[in-house]
């Protein structure tokens, strides 16, 4: 997670937490006057329009008062979802056995972007299979992971 994103998860968890919700994590997209921060909540029972909302409104008081980003950006909250995107080793551990989207800051086995079933997690290394090959990957490999829904 990049410094910028875990400052606000710092900042931000407090007050998510307050309200009985998870931060599942966070996404700050620099796109030059339409920047992006993405807040993803989550709570067993599910997320609803109007949780989003209350973490909107409480999550926004928190950066009006410590003003940490200094450009102008849009907020949006959010369920994970379906396709939940992963922000941390310890999110992936109960999907073991599930089809993840990976991609990857620098080519392994010739792959940077690619899907592939998460068959376990040990210390910061995932295993993975793609197709009839292994394949070994430290947390610190990723740019990006996310769960492939399944509808079977």
């Amino acid at each position: 997670m990049a410094r910028i994103e875990e400052r606000l998860s710092d900042m931000l968890r407090p007050a998510v937490e307050a309200l009985g919700f998870e931060l599942w994590g966070i996404e700050f997209v620099r796109a030059g006057k339409f920047s992006t921060l993405r807040i993803y909540i989550d709570k067993e029972e599910g997320i609803s329009v109007d949780d989003c909302a209350d973490v909107s409104y409480q999550v926004s008081s928190v950066l009006d008062v410590e003003d940490p980003i200094n450009t102008e950006y849009n907020l949006e909250v959010s369920s994970p979802g379906m396709e939940r995107p992963f922000f941390s080793i310890a999110q992936m551990q109960p999907y073991i056995g599930e089809t993840v989207a990976f991609e990857l800051t620098v080519a392994k086995q010739n792959k940077r972007k690619f899907q592939a079933v998460l068959e376990g997690i040990e210390n910061d290394q995932l295993q993975l299979s793609v197709g009839q090959e292994s394949l070994t990957v430290g947390m610190h490999e990723i740019k990006k992971a996310h769960l492939v829904p399944s509808f079977d």
